[in-house]
């Protein structure tokens, strides 16, 4: 299967070396405005084919499916183009910057029958894999709440602001492990560095089965930070993303609520019975470590090869995009919440 790359700076760059190692797939062009960027990647793969205007790419017949890696305020045309030029085409996210372009694409899409899939990477990743499993078992109780921190010292963009660059990987997350979309969205920010572009934001989502999910974005913070914590009726769990060995750590802690019936004559006043707190064991379960992307372009491949429908599809990140912009729209309007539109 032959895929091109249309844009590869640092992640870029990425996508194209796994795709050059997949067995299965052959990287057959890449794309990019930055002759240095070309000449970087034809050093590390003499046979690619190179290009300074992807529309270059429409006249090769022979090419399969497209990465679009560039900026995200190029996501959408790009994409749009090479859906019509019938390429299966991978987004890295957001898909777009509004969830009216996103619904554009999943229509091209489904009218070309063409595998739309949004790179949505933490989705492939097996400690978050792990966090579901436990979430579907019942392993938690009954979900509380969850807390998310994306914190680091740069990279600083003057295209999108911290929340459009960073959250859309926590808000996947959470999307994945809920399976619901939050009905209400409030954020609100600081523009420190680069007026009308936010360097930091907080985020908090409100759903329907009264959990809560609070999101700390930020590119201005001394520590680099990948940390979810998700609450329970039964145990906690907390993720990090930084951990090498203990990625998940479950916590057998929390509040039983005992009956009047079971603790009578146990305890002396009304408040002791109620509420009992409850310290039991830590476990961090191994986790087989097999790099996200590659499964997630291994995902793509198989879907295009087959058929199928991926599990980040456009209609996952019109999900994202959709909450993305209800928390911008509440940036601008003072932290305002705001409602997320209708679910599809």
């Amino acid at each position: 299967m032959n895929i091109a790359v249309i844009g590869v700076g640092y992640w870029g760059a990425n996508l194209a070396r796994v795709i050059f190692q997949l067995p299965n797939a052959n990287l057959h062009s890449v794309c990019d405005v930055r002759k240095e960027r070309l000449d970087s990647i034809r050093s590390s793969f003499p046979t690619v084919k190179t290009t300074l205007n992807y529309r270059d790419l429409f006249k090769e017949k022979e090419l399969d499916a497209v990465v679009v890696a560039t900026e995200a305020q190029f996501h959408y045309q790009i994409a749009k183009e090479c859906l019509r030029a019938n390429k299966h085409i991978l987004v890295e996210k957001p898909l777009s910057l509004t969830s009216r372009e996103c619904e554009e694409l999943i229509e091209i899409a489904e009218r070309k029958n063409r595998v739309l899939m949004v790179g949505h990477t933490f989705e492939y990743n097996g400690a978050v894999r792990k966090l579901k499993e436990y979430v579907v078992r019942g392993d938690l109780g009954d979900i509380y709440y969850i807390y998310s921190r994306r914190l680091s010292l740069g990279k600083i963009r003057q295209d999108i602001n911290a929340m459009w660059n960073f959250a859309p990987h926590d808000i996947s997350i959470i999307l994945y492990l809920m399976e619901i979309e939050p009905t209400k969205v409030t954020a609100q920010g600081l523009c420190c560095i680069q007026k009308g572009i936010e360097d930091v934001v907080f985020m908090h989502l409100e759903f329907a089965n009264d959990v809560i999910a609070h999101i700390h974005i930020s590119w201005l913070d001394p520590n680099k930070v990948r940390r979810m914590t998700i609450v329970g009726s039964k145990k906690m769990v907390i993720y990090d993303d930084i951990e090498t060995d203990a990625k998940i750590q479950v916590y057998d802690k929390g509040i039983d609520r005992k009956s009047l019936k079971e603790s009578l004559g146990k305890f002396e006043t009304f408040g002791d019975f109620q509420l009992l707190l409850r310290a039991g064991d830590i476990y961090m379960p191994k986790i087989d470590f097999v790099e996200p992307l590659k499964v997630e372009l291994s995902h793509f491949v198989d879907c295009v090869e087959k058929g199928r429908k991926p599990l980040t599809d456009g209609y996952d990140g019109l999900r994202v995009v959709r909450i993305l912009e209800a928390a911008q729209k509440s940036l601008e309007n003072g932290g305002i919440p705001q409602k997320v539109s209708g679910e599809r």
